[in-house]
């Protein structure tokens, strides 16, 4: 079956495509913003903005995943939309840092509570268990290109713009991904057979801890959060401070670690088909260990070169992607297909955890004792989710066996065990 032929899947896709870009220039954007308001002092506004976002993520898509079969799909992730867009049209006009605190705190909880609902939906528009696998990679992909493109296009925006009309770009994004999903035929979720919302809400998690693979991903949420964090919180300070570059420098900084993620993306397809994806994670585990040492060891002897800079981000890029492409598939082939809801739901919850950690080394460290300090301690963290990871996966854990019981739903079909064996 072509994936693209399934029009509510097209109608789909190309929403979450805008909505990401859009929630791409609200990134850049926002640490601009963030300079701008507090200077020096802007990574630990941005590591503040970032931890709420956080908490948010940890703490609301359990429970939206647990209430997502008693609410009509469709109309919550119009109007979760439409919440962000009114949002992201009101950073502009801030003026006081704790402004920020409130409207990304507003932004993220619909955003925690949007994720999940459109990942649960994407199996029951698409059955056919090729074009389901397929699906999951087009959606990675579309991460990675926005990853890429929104720190491009920043850049060339800001060539003729101030950085706070980036924020009206964001907000039409998500506006016209209301529009698009409005257009799209979502079935309402199947009820579950958990009668409690917190026992919907913790089932995933139970999956996770009670099985290796998905052990080891736990442990490797740890090492990209540690890596990105440096990227994502540090750049503006980092780029504007000891490189004493532009607003548009920071957009092409971004965009060289976009460029890392969009290069191992396009490779992973033809690559999973021969390799096994725990080889795979492990070594993106390994690129990042490295990428985050070689981080310390630029700050720490001075040696802030662009060139050094954009290597180092370049390498992080890849290596995040290396574990987050092949995710959705280990986790698709570790549960029922009743399940997968609250696993993806339990994976967005328990990766954001590890940022949650992160993102305050990376912010409130950083700025109170350098990024000497903060970095080793990222670059520590890394390591030991790549030592976690490599403990609790066995490396011929899920050969040969079926999907882990769930009294959730039926038992798992043939493809199900057949893309288990794969993705082990």
């Amino acid at each position: 079956m072509r994936l693209f032929a399934i029009r509510d899947y097209r109608h789909l896709f190309a929403a979450q495509v805008i909505a990401l870009f859009g929630t791409g220039l609200t990134t850049v954007a926002l640490g601009l913003l963030a300079y701008d308001l507090a200077g020096p002092r802007a990574g630990m506004v941005l590591g503040t903005a970032l931890t709420i976002k956080m908490v948010m993520y940890v703490a609301i898509a359990p429970l939206a995943a647990a209430y997502i079969d008693r609410l009509p799909r469709r109309t919550l992730l119009v109007l979760l939309d439409v919440i962000r867009g009114a949002v992201v049209l009101a950073l502009p006009l801030v003026t006081e840092v704790w402004h920020i605190y409130v409207l990304i705190g507003l932004l993220q909880a619909a955003s925690a509570a949007f994720t999940p609902t459109f990942q649960a939906v994407i199996p029951d528009i698409v059955t056919d268990e090729a074009a389901y696998t397929r699906a999951l990679s087009a959606s990675q992909v579309a991460s990675t290109m926005e990853s890429l493109l929104s720190p491009v296009l920043a850049a060339l925006a800001l060539t003729f713009l101030s950085f706070d009309r980036l924020f009206l770009g964001t907000s039409a994004g998500f506006l016209i991904s209301a529009v698009l999903v409005l257009l799209t035929r979502i079935p309402d979720a199947r009820p579950s057979t958990h009668t409690r919302a917190w026992d919907k809400a913790a089932a995933g998690i139970r999956t996770f801890l009670g099985t290796p693979r998905l052990r080891g991903i736990m442990a490797l949420n740890l090492t990209v959060a540690a890596a990105g964090s440096i990227v994502v919180v540090n750049t503006v300070n980092y780029v504007r401070d000891e490189l004493g570059g532009s607003q548009q420098d920071v957009a092409w900084m971004l965009a060289a670690s976009g460029t890392g993620t969009l290069l191992a993306a396009l490779a992973l397809p033809r690559v999973l088909d021969r390799v096994a994806a725990r080889t795979v994670m492990m070594t993106g585990a390994k690129v990042l260990v490295a990428a985050t040492a070689a981080a310390v060891a630029l700050i720490a002897t001075g040696l802030t070169t662009w060139a050094g800079t954009a290597i180092v981000w370049t390498a992080t890029g890849i290596g995040m992607a290396l574990i987050i492409t092949p995710t959705g598939k280990v986790l698709r082939a570790s549960v029922e297909r009743a399940a997968i809801p609250e696993a993806f739901a339990a994976q967005f919850s328990l990766s954001h955890l590890a940022w949650l950690i992160t993102y305050p080394v990376a912010g409130w460290l950083g700025t109170r004792a350098g990024f000497t300090l903060a970095w080793s301690v990222l670059a520590t963290l890394a390591a030991a989710g790549a030592v976690g990871a490599l403990l609790l996966w066995p490396r011929h854990d899920g050969r040969g066996t079926a999907v882990v019981p769930s009294t959730t739903g039926p038992a798992a079909t043939s493809e199900d065990r057949s893309t288990l064996v794969k993705a082990a």
